[in-house]
């Protein structure tokens, strides 16, 4: 198996940071909390979706925090390792997913959704996202 170009690891990143800037300007696209937050909120919808409860859920939230916090890089690939291994077992292409997901979001319509979605969530997004919540964005 050949490992993708430096071009093709990065163009998906960089497609995605340009709709995060686009759609929530750079104060939320760059806040590390609110990232956080919002990866962690997909990545329990996708647990829970495959069958993981909320006990389970709260069990391992327990065994990651009683645990030295780890190398942001490593763990990076780390998750992009399980993630590829559960994609597997699942039968779900996950590329052609991120694709489609993309896709989906990057439309007027639903960029309009997501960010008024994004204002309810007061109280479960960071300071500085809420802080950057009332107006309209521009990168």
């Amino acid at each position: 198996m050949s490992a993708p170009t430096e071009a093709g690891r990065m163009e998906y990143q960089v497609r995605v940071r340009d709709w995060v800037l686009r759609c929530f300007g750079p104060v939320i696209a760059n806040d590390m909390t609110e990232r956080g937050f919002r990866f962690l909120e997909e990545a329990l919808e996708l647990v829970q979706s495959s069958g993981t409860t909320k006990e389970q859920a709260l069990a391992l939230v327990d065994y990651v925090y009683s645990r030295p916090t780890g190398e942001q890089g490593q763990e990076v690939g780390g998750v992009m390792v399980t993630l590829a291994a559960l994609c597997s077992a699942a039968c779900v292409d996950m590329q052609a997913a991120g694709e489609r997901e993309l896709s989906r979001v990057d439309t007027p319509e639903t960029t309009a959704k997501i960010r008024r979605k994004q204002a309810s969530k007061r109280g479960v997004v960071s300071h500085a996202a809420e802080a950057a919540l009332p107006g309209e964005w521009s990168a």
